[in-house]
């Protein structure tokens, strides 16, 4: 049984010569050997290489009417196109101001008239081979950008499911909360754009942390899924002992979230910011917060945003042990907080943006909760 075989594609030259004679001995020459086109000038050299089948490899005279050979290769070079196309000078000129001139135009070899036929087919078979070379590496490259732009998408979309898989936990838990992850995060993201800039923040605060920190927010109460319903729903005041419960959901989300780091298999992850939030955002700048009663700059940068992003919210939403404060009021509140709940630069940062944010709250309230309008 025959099998086909695909023969390798010939290269093809294209020869630019002024000389009947040189371009009859050069088609006699090449043409068994390689795929040839002519031009008797510089500028139907030009239009040929303006063509969409391109050669691999340019023969050029140098001395021609017209353009001259230099300017041809000037062209040549100066054209994203033909940039990458080997030019091998063809001349009689054997001056060594000529050769320089011809490899600081970019030509890659320098052949003297008259022409030696085994020299000129041995450069040019070294040029070709040393193209393809470059070619297949310009390829591969491609590929590799092309495979570690897909392996990147992968992994953020794997971030992203991982987060919110986890947040949806949570959200199952306390439905009257509705779309209170949505908010929150959407504060959390303008509070640090505002903050940006402000040198106390803007070593953490890059475009990839501020990323990270819209992702990551949802998972501030993740830790709420290892709270009792008796006292998660409790419509009452809860009691020391049940406070003492409740305040666990700090230390459970973290560890939640270390677990599923843990089967990820990185230790050191996108998740580093979503456990600071978890387990850090009901500390308060006074050190009078939990779990463990960290103040001012100890407390992560993360967690202080999404402090005074979960109060804000909070605060304006109906709750089964409370009813809305309007906007107004829960802005007061948050600014009798500051220096004390809250770092100061955190709630100036918010106060300026308050009624942004109550723009999204109404943006994403929903019929159950009751968002108090101004």
């Amino acid at each position: 049984m025959s099998e086909l075989i695909e023969q390798p594609k010939k290269h093809s030259i294209l020869v630019v010569d002024d000389s009947p004679d040189i371009i009859v001995m050069l088609s006699t020459l090449l043409k068994d050997l390689y795929r040839t086109k002519f031009a008797t000038n510089g500028e139907k050299a030009l239009k040929i290489l303006s063509l969409q089948d391109k050669p691999d490899l340019i023969l050029l005279d140098i001395v021609m009417p017209g353009m001259d050979g230099y300017e041809v290769c000037r062209q040549i070079k100066s054209n994203p196109e033909t940039s990458d196309i080997p030019v091998i000078f063809l001349t009689s000129q054997t001056g060594l101001k000529e050769e320089k001139k011809g490899f600081e135009l970019g030509a890659v070899d320098y052949i003297t008239k008259p022409i030696s036929p085994p020299i000129l087919l041995a450069r040019i078979n070294t040029h070709l081979t040393l193209k393809d070379a470059r070619d297949f590496l310009k390829d591969k490259n491609k590929f590799l950008e092309k495979e570690i732009l897909k392996r990147t998408e992968e992994i953020i979309a794997i971030q992203d499911v991982t987060i919110m898989a986890l947040a949806s936990l949570a959200e199952t838990r306390d439905t009257e909360t509705g779309n209170h992850i949505k908010r929150t995060q959407t504060y959390v993201k303008m509070l640090a754009m505002r903050l940006k800039d402000n040198p106390r923040f803007k070593h953490f605060l890059t475009d990839e942390n501020i990323e990270l920190l819209y992702k990551s927010a949802p998972l501030h109460d993740i830790g709420k899924v290892g709270v009792p319903d008796n006292i998660l729903l409790k419509p009452a005041k809860l009691t020391p002992e049940e406070f003492d419960i409740m305040q666990r959901h700090t230390v459970l989300g973290r560890d939640a979230i270390i677990s599923a780091e843990k089967r990820i298999g990185k230790m050191k992850s996108f998740l580093d910011i979503a456990k600071e939030i978890a387990y850090s955002h009901q500390e308060k700048w006074s050190g009078t917060g939990y779990p463990e009663g960290i103040a001012g700059d100890d407390i992560p940068i993360s967690a202080r945003l999404m402090a005074v992003a979960d109060v804000y919210d909070a605060l304006i939403s109906r709750r089964i042990y409370k009813p809305a404060f309007p906007h107004e009021q829960a802005v007061e509140i948050i600014k009798s907080g500051y220096g004390m709940h809250f770092d100061p630069d955190v709630v100036d940062a918010f106060v300026d943006i308050a009624d942004q944010c109550f723009e999204v709250a109404k943006k994403y309230s929903s019929a159950e909760e009751d968002i108090k309008r101004k």
